[in-house]
């Protein structure tokens, strides 16, 4: 049975109005990576870092998702083999499309204690004095994977890297490591790869194809060739 593993990033929810990373006008443009995005700079300084999430949960909630999201759900209720989505975005976009995500970066609704690791639904606003429900420890941080860290579920996602028949990366940027290298480990099982961006990136040509163009107008016509029969 054929099997589709497709890997999103920031670019798919761009046109959601959520701001990607590494544009000149991205989140990263406005803060300092060190300062909201590592365990060190959450230890420094914890409520510069719930104020940057609790203003990033708000803005996902109030994101709709658009047709590239639309899309992928409709590739993965239809297709008749397996597909499955593994994302890097934490704002839940797939799942309130109909689809069903891995979510290797965590997720923006959840929230982990650093003492017990315990995981929960996260309040919408979190605080130096957000307790954990497990251990009443004030010490809850968002379920998102910082820099340095260590992404989630990489097993599982290696596994199915090694026995899809096709790849597609859709609105990443090529930069982040592991994700960087799923291509070459679909390669190496023998898939096809397809790359759907906005613009080339630095793994480009590691690609048999690419798509270049906006997520909502590149992702639905290939699905629409993907269900249509279209090689």
């Amino acid at each position: 049975m054929d099997k589709i593993v497709i890997l999103t990033g920031a670019g798919l929810s761009a046109e959601s109005g959520l701001g990607t990373f590494r544009d000149a006008g991205g989140l990263w443009a406005q803060h300092r990576i060190e300062d909201v995005a590592t365990p060190e700079g959450f230890a420094r300084n914890p409520g510069l870092v719930h104020d940057f999430y609790n203003a990033r949960r708000q803005q996902a909630a109030e994101a709709a998702p658009n047709a590239a999201h639309d899309a992928l759900a409709r590739l993965q209720r239809d297709f008749a083999g397996d597909v499955v989505i593994v994302t890097q975005n934490v704002d839940g976009l797939h799942e309130r499309a109909g689809a069903q995500a891995i979510h290797m970066h965590g997720e923006l609704a959840r929230a982990l204690c650093a003492v017990c690791d315990h995981r929960w639904d996260a309040p919408p606003q979190m605080d130096t004095h957000t307790p954990c429900p497990a251990c009443q420890a004030h010490a809850a941080r968002p379920d998102v994977v910082w820099f340095g860290e260590f992404p989630y579920h990489m097993e599982e996602i290696s596994d199915h890297l090694a026995n899809c028949t096709l790849f597609a990366s859709i609105g990443t940027s090529g930069n982040v490591y592991p994700a960087a290298g799923f291509v070459q480990e679909a390669l190496y099982a023998g898939a096809e790869t397809v790359e759907l961006n906005l613009e080339p990136t630095e793994i480009s040509r590691a690609f048999h194809s690419r798509r270049i163009g906006p997520a909502s107008r590149t992702v639905p016509a290939w699905v629409d060739q993907l269900l249509g029969g279209a090689t």
